[in-house]
C-alpha cells in the first residue's frame, strides 16, 4: 500500500490510496472514482481508478456533469445515493449498460471539494440489492475529507527549491497546530496562533479575522470541516467522535469553534453556511 505521505505527492496516487481506505473502512465490494482536474466547471471527468470490478466497463468511462449519478454529484456538489440504480428516477441513465455489466445495484457518488470546486468523485457500490446505509456514507465522508486534504497539499509541480524532505513533518505540525487553534477558547491567543499557522502554511486569502463585521466566513480548520461534513450526513456527536477517534467533548469544541467562525448559533445553520461558502 502507498503511504499517506506519498499520497500527497500525486493526486492520482492519492485517489487510489483513498479508494483502498474506503473499501477497508466500509467493506463495500466495489469502489471507484476519478479526478476532476478542471474542477466543477470542467463539466466532465473520467473513471481512472477502481477496486473490486469484474470487467473493464467502467475503466476510462467519461462522466458528464448532470448525467448519471456521478454527474449529478459533480453538478450539485453534494453526495448522491440510489438504492436501485436501474429504477432510479432522479438521475439520467446514460451509463446503464456499464453499470449492468458490473452488476451494480445500490451506488453512491461522493464529490470531493477543494476551495469550492469539485476535484474528485468517489463511488461505492454493492451487487447484492441491499441499500447502502447512512453509516457507510458517513465513513465515505471521512475518507473524502482525507482525500480533500491530500489534494489541497499536493504540489502542482516538483518539490520546492531547497526542499530537503522535511515538508511532510511541517504538514503534520500544521495539522496539529490547527487542532490546538480549534480547541482554544482564548480569542486573542487563537488569533495569534492562526496568524502563525497562516505564515507557515502560506495560506492564500484574507487573515482569519474574528471581527464579526468582516466580509465572509473564516476558513475552517481541517478538523472543523471534518466534523461539519459528518454533521451534514446526520451523525451524532458520539458517532462523529467514533469516526474521528476524538472525545465527544473535543467534537463539541470543534463545533463551537466552527459556529463562531461562521457566525451562527446551531449546527444546522453551520452546515448550511459552510457548504454555501465552499468551506467543506
Amino acid at each position: 500500500m502507498v503511504s499517506v505521505d506519498s499520497a500527497h505527492r500525486s493526486p492520482e496516487r492519492a485517489l487510489r490510496t483513498r479508494l483502498l481506505d474506503l473499501q477497508r473502512a466500509t467493506g463495500l465490494p466495489v469502489v471507484f472514482g476519478g479526478a476532476v482536474p478542471g474542477g466543477t466547471r470542467e463539466g466532465r471527468f473520467a473513471i481512472t481508478a477502481q477496486v473490486g470490478t469484474i470487467s473493464d466497463a467502467l475503466s476510462g468511462l467519461v462522466i458528464r456533469r448532470g448525467r448519471g449519478l456521478g454527474g449529478t454529484a459533480l453538478e450539485r456538489g453534494v453526495p448522491c445515493r440510489v438504492d436501485d440504480y436501474a429504477a432510479a428516477r432522479a438521475i439520467t441513465h446514460d451509463y446503464d449498460t456499464m453499470v449492468a455489466e458490473e452488476k451494480l445495484t445500490s451506488i453512491f457518488a461522493f464529490p470531493v471539494r477543494v476551495d469550492g470546486e469539485v476535484r474528485s468523485v468517489l463511488y461505492g457500490a454493492v451487487r447484492s440489492g441491499d441499500p447502502i446505509g447512512d453509516r457507510t456514507l458517513r465513513q465515505a465522508g471521512l475518507i473524502a475529507s482525507q482525500l480533500q486534504a491530500d489534494l489541497r497539499s499536493a504540489p502542482a509541480a516538483g518539490p520546492a527549491p531547497g526542499d530537503d524532505g522535511a515538508g511532510d513533518g511541517t504538514r503534520r505540525a500544521l495539522v496539529e497546530l490547527a487542532d490546538i487553534i480549534a480547541g482554544t477558547s482564548d480569542a486573542r491567543l487563537r488569533e495569534r496562533l492562526a496568524r502563525i499557522h497562516r505564515e507557515f502554511s502560506g495560506a492564500p486569502g484574507a487573515p482569519e479575522s474574528t471581527d464579526p463585521t468582516a466580509d465572509g466566513p473564516e476558513r475552517l480548520t481541517r478538523r472543523e470541516a471534518d466534523v461539519l461534513r459528518l454533521v451534514a450526513l446526520g451523525a451524532s456527536n458520539s458517532e462523529i467522535a467514533d469516526q474521528l477517534n476524538l472525545s465527544v467533548q473535543t467534537v463539541k469544541a470543534y463545533l463551537r469553534s466552527a459556529m463562531r467562525k461562521l457566525k451562527v448559533r446551531n449546527r444546522t445553520a453551520a452546515v448550511h453556511v459552510g457548504r454555501a461558502a465552499g468551506l467543506f
